[in-house]
């Protein structure tokens, strides 16, 4: 991509009400722009690092068998009410051609449980696991903090449905596992803990995906022997650590980048929602809920990784792998050099951003490659040139070298 044809550009300035370095930090580098309080226009920068976020997290459904779907963004508010949620806070309630009263949702279990009840009729459909990646709402009294809370988000959810409890242990400890494996994708399993949280209405506890960091909303103990923490909201009726019994708990700062659910039987008691055994008898279906938030993720990365100068992607979901900056553009030689190893980057399927800008100063474009925030910058000048080939260096590191051109590739 062509800087100088890209669609959204980097500011100097900082929105009055960029609240987190994840709002300052992605609308200053051209990433997302706020519509609303808690609604945000995802540019193509910032775009591609979310599909990419849902990419990964796509195909580590796919590898615990999870079938994709796609659900309506609205359903009839007869089904909140059937589950007696209609009246939870964060409903956003509108008005439907022929007074027909909807909801927007925030999440999906009044729609996947009916809507699985019309394909699950026997223990030999089941176990059966569905989700979706799409947009949700939520009413939030006050949206804040960029990408972490707001009122229309990007989710993935995961809904399982099985004939016993113990199926439903057995599928539950294994998307457990997936969820690490997308943390260690994304460079956050260093730092992302289990968390031990309310149930709820459905059992003793719940379980999220917290990633330690100062900036973090939630507050949890960490037992740092077994890497299991409580959250705060349970933490006087669970003093000890779940794991090992331990009572030394460190208390940190973190942000929720997951939770999963074990649902038991509460939705499927509410729309009626049987299978037939082997026997032929009525057995009420088990169900797990497990959800990720692609957008929250990627603002939760940019709180962590990143410096004064601006973001420092991890490769596996940066917008474009390499920062080509092309300077002295209006020589000749200088732009055929360029043009040609962006050409080469090209067909060599590495992902680049050309700064192609001929009215633009040297320290402006680097401000822009620093704020930007992709792994590798490549540098081409008549300087370049004159000591042997191109700037090469790493964002997460201060020194650059000079390499030959045809050494270029072999370092990328």
């Amino acid at each position: 991509m062509r800087y100088s044809q890209l669609f959204g550009k980097t500011s100097k300035t900082v929105a009055s009400d960029a609240d987190s370095i994840n709002a300052k930090l992605l609308t200053q580098g051209g990433f997302i722009q706020k519509e609303i309080s808690g609604v945000y226009n995802y540019l193509p920068l910032g775009l591609r690092v979310l599909t990419k976020i849902q990419n990964i997290v796509r195909e580590e459904m796919d590898k615990i068998g999870g079938q994709e779907i796609l659900m309506p963004a609205m359903t009839q508010n007869e089904s909140w009410i059937t589950t007696g949620r209609n009246n939870m806070d964060v409903l956003f309630h509108f008005k439907g051609q022929g007074d027909t009263d909807l909801v927007l949702n925030p999440t999906h279990e009044e729609v996947v449980t009916p809507l699985a009840q019309k394909y699950l009729f026997s223990y030999r459909d089941l176990p059966v696991a569905v989700y979706q990646i799409q947009n949700k709402f939520r009413n939030e009294a006050r949206a804040k903090s960029g990408l972490l809370r707001g009122r229309e988000f990007n989710m993935k959810d995961l809904y399982s449905f099985h004939v016993d409890e113990e199926d439903l242990n057995r599928y539950y400890e294994i998307v457990k596992k997936a969820y690490f494996e997308i943390y260690k994708r994304l460079e956050l399993d260093d730092i992302t803990v289990l968390t031990f949280a309310s149930g709820g209405a459905f059992s003793q506890f719940s379980h999220e995906f917290q990633t330690i960091n100062e900036n973090g909303e939630d507050t949890i103990y960490l037992c740092e022997k077994c890497k299991i923490a409580i959250n705060k909201e349970i933490i006087d009726t669970q003093k000890t650590c779940p794991e090992c019994g331990g009572d030394k708990l460190k208390t940190v700062k973190a942000t929720e980048v997951g939770n999963i659910f074990k649902l038991r039987t509460k939705f499927s008691k509410a729309f009626n929602f049987y299978y037939s055994d082997s026997k032929g008898q009525e057995k009420i279906v088990e169900m797990g809920c497990y959800g990720f938030g692609p957008s929250r993720t990627m603002g939760t990365i940019v709180e962590i990784f990143n410096d004064s100068k601006g973001i420092i992607w991890p490769k596996s979901i940066a917008p474009y792998h390499v920062h080509l900056v092309g300077l002295d553009l209006f020589d000749e030689n200088i732009k055929t050099q360029a043009e040609k190893i962006y050409q080469d980057l090209l067909d060599k399927n590495i992902e680049v951003l050309f700064d192609d800008r001929v009215d633009v100063t040297a320290g402006a474009k680097f401000a822009d490659a620093d704020l930007v925030g992709n792994p590798i910058r490549l540098v081409i000048s008549k300087r370049s040139l004159e000591n042997g080939g191109i700037e090469f260096k790493k964002r997460n590191e201060e020194k650059s070298e000079i390499l030959p051109l045809d050494k270029i590739f072999s370092r990328i």
